[in-house]
């Protein structure tokens, strides 16, 4: 890690009665910094404030959260901007304090060490026993409660396998430990419904948005693994990492076919006209 602030004080350490360490009880936000810019800074504020109104934890100032964010930024060729919010401290117990007062924390880390291999020519993924449970109220949100994709991780030490996808308890596809899926079958994209289980990622909105605009055809429903081993492409996405094509899911090979491809070639990672912010 680089630098970090908490509640905009360059410390290194929360309460030990911090909910957010207790019982997960917080959101965070994985933002690219590139050459000074937050990418995509507005969507990455509008789904913490949405998440804070869903969990009910205390307002974001957003004044303040952009500028310490920024006053980390600055300067910075390119890194991780990790924003996490937790409802604060209280006493033992699941029940919240009457009047919390919600942590802020932001930390800049190093950038992933990524080949430019992933993207260019793609990348092997697997099937993970660790299924995602259904819980309609947390689901879409980046919640910091991880622990079934800890556990997903902890299944693989393959340095050739990149991500890890996860089904929920019904059986059906949702998305990677850190990443959505997309499937492309005879030149229609799809992808999970998110109403029970799952992230909805920054990039994945973007890549629906893009392909609208392309005039592909798109599916967000139930993902079954037949339609997995059915796909004529997949790729996977977050906001770090862009589009990676998979070329592997198990023993099953695929392609870098022409609509992961086009997609690839049109989404700049960082670029989205009023959703970024220079520092």
């Amino acid at each position: 890690m680089i630098k970090q602030l908490i509640n905009g004080q360059p410390e290194d350490c929360v309460a030990t009665t911090d909910r957010g360490l207790l019982y997960g009880d917080g959101l965070f936000e994985t933002v690219a910094v590139v050459d000074g810019v937050l990418c995509h800074w507005q969507r990455h504020l509008s789904r913490l404030q949405s998440g804070c109104e869903r969990l009910g934890i205390q307002t974001v100032d957003v004044v303040t959260l952009e500028q310490e964010c920024l006053s980390l930024a600055a300067d910075i060729d390119r890194a991780v901007l990790k924003i996490i919010v937790t409802r604060g401290s209280g006493g033992r117990g699941y029940r919240a304090p009457e009047e919390p007062s919600a942590t802020r924390i932001v930390q800049l880390h190093d950038w992933p060490d990524f080949s430019p291999a992933c993207a260019e020519r793609g990348v092997a993924v697997r099937v993970c026993n660790t299924r995602l449970g259904h819980n309609p109220a947390l689901a879409g949100i980046k919640h910091l409660n991880r622990l079934e994709q800890v556990l997903a991780r902890q299944e693989w030490d393959d340095a050739d396998i990149m991500e890890g996808l996860l089904r929920d308890s019904s059986g059906y596809l949702i998305e990677g430990t850190m990443s959505n899926v997309f499937l492309v079958r005879e030149g229609c994209l799809l992808t999970a419904d998110l109403q029970r289980c799952g992230v909805a990622g920054i990039m994945r909105t973007l890549i629906l948005e893009l392909a609208k605009q392309l005039s592909i055809d798109v599916k967000i429903s139930h993902v079954e693994m037949k339609h997995l081993q059915q796909a004529d492409e997949v790729f996977i996405c977050n906001s770090l990492m862009g589009i990676w094509p998979v070329v592997a899911v198990d023993a099953r090979a695929f392609t870098k076919g022409p609509i992961t491809t086009r997609l690839q070639n049109l989404l700049d990672p960082c670029a989205d006209t009023g959703n970024s912010w220079q520092a």
